[in-house]
């Protein structure tokens, strides 16, 4: 997978208060290459997941902008994909219908086009043999597959998920964390990813932006590439290297945010 290093989405500035409340106080500046995994990390409740909202258009900086390919983000758009913790499924659709509907405004596809791009989903998350099937079903890690699909069948190049794997247990969480990696890299899709697991960042991300507690506020930009490579798999939590960047990252949080990990 090739990363273009010209600018692909950018936070100029943006801050964000709710209220008098200072949520994002210093301004934050940020460049994200297309095609590059990045992770917002930090404890709860520090910010990250509101300059995620803000890049998907639920949200507005106070001040400062948000752009995609030069153009200022506005209200969400198919572009802008968004995947969270809880399974937005449609209990009454089929798990094929489910994955379907997120194409249902796409005037520039044909039936037999949507057809395809179902399947081809389908079998890109592992679940082309319960297409039939209603998400009762099925597990929960199989709804956030579901989810997943769906997200990427409506054609969204930017997908922002939030903490998308948080309610999982340990196994399926490693399991769907291999088959994000993955799908990213076949797909070249750019994603802003949230998370307070430290462990789940350094093995997910090309890039790692560290925050402060509230206000946020950078504290150190990784990258995670240039030291594990792109090719991710379950091997590479036993490696010296990735339990060094693990440790170093904790450290750093317990050091500028109190909070123990």
């Amino acid at each position: 997978m090739n990363i273009r290093t010209t600018e692909y989405l950018v936070f100029d500035g943006v801050t964000k208060r709710f209220g008098g409340l200072p949520v994002v106080e210093t301004p934050f500046d940020l460049t994200i290459p297309r095609g590059q995994f990045v992770v917002f990390l930090g404890p709860s409740g520090c910010g990250k997941t509101t300059l995620m909202r803000m890049s998907g258009g639920l949200d507005t900086p106070s001040t400062g902008e948000i752009r995609l390919e030069g153009e200022p983000v506005g209200k969400p758009d198919q572009r802008r994909g968004m995947v969270f913790q809880s399974y937005s499924s449609f209990p009454w659709l089929t798990v094929s219908q489910n994955v379907a509907f997120g194409m249902r405004y796409r005037i520039d596809l044909g039936k037999d086009e949507k057809r395809r791009r179902t399947d081809h989903y389908l079998r890109l998350v592992g679940l082309h043999e319960f297409a039939a099937t209603y998400p009762n079903r099925i597990s929960g890690g199989m709804r956030q597959r579901v989810a997943i699909a769906r997200t990427l069948a409506a054609g969204s190049e930017v997908l922002l998920m939030d903490e998308p794997f948080g309610a999982l247990d340990a196994q399926r969480r490693e399991q769907l964390q291999v088959e994000l990696r993955r799908i990213q890299s076949e797909e070249s899709r750019t994603v802003i990813f949230v998370t307070h697991d430290v462990e789940e960042a350094v093995f997910l991300a090309d890039r790692i932006i560290v925050f402060s507690r509230r206000p946020a506020r950078v504290v150190e930009d990784i990258d995670v590439t240039s030291q594990l490579g792109r090719t991710r798999s379950l091997a590479l939590r036993d490696s010296e290297m990735f339990f060094r960047m693990k440790t170093k990252i904790i450290q750093t949080v317990r050091e500028t945010t109190g909070v123990e990990y």
